[in-house]
């Protein structure tokens, strides 16, 4: 049987986060009534004129110099026309053969721990349609054209990517990286950040690309998993019945968990594309450049690589703590509470308890972590608490679910509970000999060489200081008695 080889590359329009259009001066805030911004030049109507928005154009060029790409010295606005209802204009302003960033990079980490490149071929500067709505019009639609005039960011890969989950590691990198670079709030439920999927299947060691078809308008990363695994094996199957593929725009139906044909794929030159006669080329000198790579920030791949030299973390957790902005500025908080405490080197705890206990509360909560109800200063208060061995870290979990629920500091909560950890070694001794007087049988098996029986008796004693002895202690002391 034939081994076939998937080949995707992935268009992704990200919503800029200016405050008003790319060529007027309608606002851009979500959530608005349908039609309650959307003024004349959004409309199209004669005579009106679109006049660019600068903020636009600074947030292409910080993307552009993220990814180690070309900034355009001049670059051109074009008409792409096509009809849809929602396009009030029958044109749509984008960049076609004159783009504002070009050649650029994105590295992603597969699950084998390689690190592979992405080429990003484009990012153009491009005006957002509006929007059909189908419920409750009894057979007809509405249109809104709020988002019509919505400044985007559509950024165009390679097709360099090979499987589905290649493909979602390279989304979620670029998600993360226009949420630090604060030019997009990638809100995927609003539309603020989609993409396009283009897909074919290939024979494994041919060159030649097979016929693609492109999924359009994807919005979760689950979803697109499924779009172009379902597509894949659509592909596949075809091809090995005798059947060729056809290039066409495909949808995908998350309820019936498969993509279904839209259209024939437009080549360019069916959009009839020429330069826009209202919109004069865009001349991006080099001090606006350096002026806008003087605001950037740290990016998550620096950041990470910090991590790992610094604070000696792993690849693994520098990346999920550097996946969102405020996740690792989060971190970086507790570290600088735990330092004023002089307790520098507990990197690692701090991690651990950032990525557990605090992003599983965030996730039952459904909140994000700039709305924990425990700030980073509080939770450094309980890891002091561990580091200090007032508490065992089993102990540290009750603490941590009151601190949640009552918004009580560490402190307060261990000295009203009384669950400061038991180190006294006479204290120890004494639970231990209890529990060896209780259990005679087990002790007996244990000194014929059922080594397994440690754990019964390291839980029983736990059990008897409600888990409050020291378990490094614990242990020790155990050891030796066992022994006798």
């Amino acid at each position: 049987m034939m081994s076939w080889e998937t080949v995707i590359g992935l268009e992704i329009h990200a919503q800029l986060a200016t405050r008003s259009k790319i060529f007027s001066s309608a606002a851009t805030a979500y959530g608005a009534a349908p039609n309650a911004q959307a003024n004349l030049v959004d409309l199209g109507y004669p005579g009106v004129l679109p006049v660019l928005n600068r903020e636009a154009v600074r947030m292409a060029v910080k993307f552009g110099l993220a990814i180690g790409a070309q900034i355009s010295p001049r670059s051109v606005f074009a008409r792409k026309n096509y009809f849809y209802p929602d396009l009030p204009k029958g044109y749509q302003i984008s960049q076609y053969e004159k783009p504002v960033v070009e050649k650029g990079t994105m590295q992603i980490l597969l699950e084998d721990g390689t690190i592979k490149v992405v080429g990003i071929t484009r990012a153009h500067l491009e005006e957002d349609a509006g929007k059909s709505l189908h419920e409750d019009f009894h057979g007809a639609s509405g249109i809104d054209l709020n988002r019509a005039g919505t400044p985007l960011l559509e950024i165009v890969s390679e097709p360099d990517m090979r499987s589905a989950k290649e493909a979602v590691a390279y989304l979620k990198k670029i998600h993360t990286l226009v949420r630090y670079l604060e030019i997009c709030d990638g809100n995927m439920q609003e539309g603020s950040f989609r993409c396009d999927a283009n897909v074919s299947v290939r024979p494994v060691g041919q060159e030649k690309f097979g016929t693609r078809c492109e999924i359009k308008n994807l919005n979760s990363f689950r979803y697109i998993e499924k779009a172009i695994n379902y597509e894949v094996a659509r592909q596949i199957e075809e091809i090995e019945a005798g059947r060729k593929i056809k290039q066409e725009t495909r949808l995908f139906d998350p309820d019936k968990g498969e993509t279904r044909s839209l259209r024939s794929k437009e080549e360019a030159n069916d959009y009839r594309y020429f330069p826009d006669p209202d919109l004069l080329p865009v001349v991006i000198e080099k001090d606006f450049i350096e002026s806008v790579r003087g605001t950037l920030p740290e990016l998550p791949d620096q950041k990470a690589a910090r991590y790992i030299e610094k604070f000696g973390l792993s690849a693994y957790d520098a990346g999920v703590l550097t996946a969102s902005r405020e996740m690792g500025d989060y971190y970086e908080g507790v570290l600088a509470a735990l330092k004023s405490k002089n307790l520098e080197g507990n990197e690692k705890l701090a991690a651990n308890w950032t990525m557990g206990e605090l992003s599983a509360a965030l996730n039952k909560d459904g909140v994000e972590v700039t709305e924990s109800k425990i700030d980073a200063s509080r939770l450094a208060g309980l890891l002091a608490r561990i580091a200090d061995e007032t508490i065992s870290g089993k102990i540290a979990k009750e603490v941590f679910e009151s601190m949640w629920a009552e918004g009580k500091d560490a402190d307060a909560i261990i000295e009203a509970k009384g669950l400061k950890q038991i180190t006294d070694t006479g204290a120890i001794e004494k639970t231990i000999d209890e529990v060896m007087a209780a259990n005679p049988k087990q002790l007996a098996d244990y000194r014929s060489g059922k080594d397994k029986l440690f754990g019964f008796f390291v839980g029983q004693v736990m059990k008897v200081t409600g888990g409050k002895a020291n378990p490094a202690q614990v242990n020790d002391l155990l050891k030796k008695k066992l022994a006798g």
